[in-house]
This record gives structure tokens, C-alpha cells and sequence, in this order.
């Protein structure tokens, strides 16, 4: 469930401060901006070269091209089709959604089942995020756990056709799909020589290029305590993917009880360990995306384990207790500016 994703990842805000263009590099004071409602989120583009305003429009275009192809939501979709005919046949696919399911059992392999692609049917049992969110039955989650296991997707490189084995399988993208397309978006970019530009799909944000001041773009990150807005620290970036997962900013109370919407594929329920927040900081988004859920599932110590022997990416944990624990490559790149919490040894 695309939506359910996008519209709970911890909101990271970036601090642009006052940019100063110059002739030589062409960059602007104000950039070229738009804002759209895609993906169940807010989709912001923002491009600062002065002759690059068309390639915004192009780059929502592909957004609205890609969802139609991913979205659980939305009826007649790639993956909704897939859906419908779960236990019944298979179901040809475009290219775009048969990497981007390969992609997803490969993350589902790293996170000893933390991550799953079909986890669907638990996702629609709990509906955090809707107005309709209960806690289900133990019998519900009972009923549905056999069928969330992604070995049960058959792929047919023949013919590009995919499978889902049993009836009520579900594929949902919600743990990787802005990833996905960030990383599109920023290709077309690259592609239509954009130097210098911001995507945020709900907050999954990539920083291209530098500010047009030349200085790396500042980002913030979130309190995991506070509402939005509100940060503990700021990394320096610059052509890269800042992907923030956490337990609360969208949660279900019952009797007095948060469940929030990180849901464990093996067990039915939430996640429980001692993580409240974690920002994976990558060159790809897709990675950033995905990454997010895998550690958080892994809990603290095996996802530091885990992300310190992984190529390409770093992580920022941020405990219950506020405690900061940093990967090896973010040790000079992140500021801590709240002193209620304290970076401690990895």
C-alpha cells in the first residue's frame, strides 16, 4: 500500500538558507517549484538552474506514469492486476515493476523477513494511517501470516510475467516504491543536465548538486518526539538520498496502548525494539527507502551491524531512550543541535 508509506515517513526539512546566484554557474535566488499530490503524499520539486523550469513538469509526468504502474490504491493498475489474480494466473508485466519486485525480494533476503513485499493482507488488517485503522483479531492476523512470503512470487523472465501463489497475496510497495521513483526522477534530471535541484516525495528527500551559493545543502532531522518541524541535529549533503522510517507519527491507541504502522511481517504486530527513529543517508534512494525498514526491523545492534558492512550507505539511529548512535561515514557529517539527546559510540 503505496500510500500507507508515504504518508508516515518521518519529515525531514531542509534548511536553504539565503542562496546567492551568480552568472557563472546560472543557478537562481528562488527556484523553479511545484507542488502536487501524488503517490498518496506531497510531491515537491524544486530546480534551481535559470533554463531547466520545463524538466519539472516532465519529472511529474513520470511520477503520475510510475504510480499508475505500482499503486495498490488505484484500480487497474500493473500491481493491482497482479493482485486481483493472486492464486489464479500470472499476470505480464512492464519493465519498471518487474525490477522493481526482483529489487524487493533481494531486500527481503537481507532482512531475515523484517521486510516483505507481500505483506498486503497485514497492511489492509490494521489500515494505520486511515480513518478505518483497528487492531485486529489475533485470529485475523493469524489467518494471514501464511500468505505474506515472497517466496511465493513466481517470476517468468520469459515472458515477464508475475505470479502470486496463493489467493490473497498482496503485493505492497509501501517500504521501497519512493525510492524507486525518486531515483527516476533524479536520472531524468541528470539527464536533462539539472546541476542543482531538491526532490521530496513526502519526505523521502534527495539533494542534487550543491546550493546555488556553492555550499552543500543542510538537512534536518527530525525529532522523533516532537511534531514536525522540529529536529535533533543537520547532515551536510550533496547529491544524495535522505530516507527517515519511525514509530511516531502515525500510530493506532487502544486502551491506552500505540501501535504504530512499522509492522512486523513474521509476528502480525509492530515492531517492538528499542529504535524510534532511523535516517538512511544513501546515493540511491531506492537503497535509502528500503534500508530504512530492514534496520529498523533488525533492531539496533544487528542494524548497525548490518549497515556498516552494507556498500553505499550510512545511518543515523535514534533510540526511545535519545540516544544517537551514528554509522562509521556520518561521524563528521551530522551536527547534534538539541541537547536532549547524546551521540553515543557505535
Amino acid at each position: 500500500m503505496i500510500k500507507h508509506k508515504l504518508l508516515c515517513v518521518v519529515f525531514i526539512c531542509l534548511f536553504m538558507l539565503t542562496a546567492c546566484s551568480t552568472d557563472g554557474n546560472n543557478l537562481l535566488d528562488s527556484p523553479h517549484k511545484e507542488t502536487k499530490f501524488l503517490l498518496g503524499t506531497i510531491v515537491n520539486l524544486s530546480v534551481y538552474d535559470a533554463d531547466k523550469e520545463y524538466v519539472i513538469e516532465k519529472a511529474m509526468d513520470l511520477i503520475e506514469e510510475l504510480e499508475y504502474i505500482i499503486s495498490d490504491e488505484i484500480k487497474g493498475t500493473e500491481v493491482d492486476q497482479i493482485n486481483q489474480y493472486a492464486g489464479v494466473k500470472p499476470i505480464l508485466v512492464s519493465d519498471e515493476l518487474y525490477y522493481l519486485i526482483e529489487q524487493s525480494i533481494a531486500y527481503g533476503e537481507k532482512s531475515d523477513g523484517g521486510f516483505d513485499v507481500t505483506v498486503g493482507p497485514l497492511t489492509n488488517l490494521w489500515r494505520i494511517g486511515y480513518d478505518d485503522a483497528r487492531k485486529p483479531e489475533p485470529d485475523e492476523i493469524k489467518q494471514v501470516l501464511p500468505i505474506i512470503d515472497d517466496q511465493k512470487i513466481q517470476l517468468n523472465p520469459e515472458d515477464q510475467s508475475v505470479f502470486l501463489m496463493e489467493k490473497g497475496m498482496q503485493l505492497d510497495f509501501g517500504a521501497i516504491a519512493k525510492g524507486y521513483i525518486t531515483d527516476q526522477v533524479y536520472d531524468l534530471f541528470l539527464a536533462e543536465n539539472v546541476t542543482s535541484a531538491i526532490i521530496d516525495l513526502g519526505g523521502n528527500i534527495f539533494v542534487m548538486g550543491n546550493r546555488p551559493n556553492g555550499n552543500k545543502w543542510s538537512v534536518g532531522i527530525q525529532n522523533p518526539f516532537l511534531a514536525r518541524g522540529e529536529i535533533i541535529g543537520r547532515i551536510k549533503a550533496t547529491d544524495q538520498s535522505i530516507v527517515t522510517s519511525g514509530i511516531y507519527e502515525r500510530y493506532l491507541e487502544v486502551d491506552g496502548v500505540k501501535y504504530h504502522h512499522l509492522l512486523d511481517p513474521t509476528t502480525g504486530y509492530p515492531f517492538d525494539n528499542e529504535i524510534a527513529g532511523v535516517t538512511i543517508v544513501s546515493k540511491a534512494s531506492i537503497d535509502g527507502d528500503a534500508l530504512s525498514t530492514v534496520v529498523f526491523a533488525k533492531g539496533l545492534e544487528e542494524g548497525i551491524a548490518f549497515i556498516e558492512s552494507f556498500d553505499g550507505a550510512e545511518a543515523i539511529f535514534i533510540t526511545k531512550d535519545r540516544q544517537i548512535v551514528l554509522s562509521t561515514g556520518l561521524a563528521d557529517q551530522f551536527e547534534l543541535t538539541n541537547d536532549q539527546f547524546e551521540i553515543i559510540e557505535n
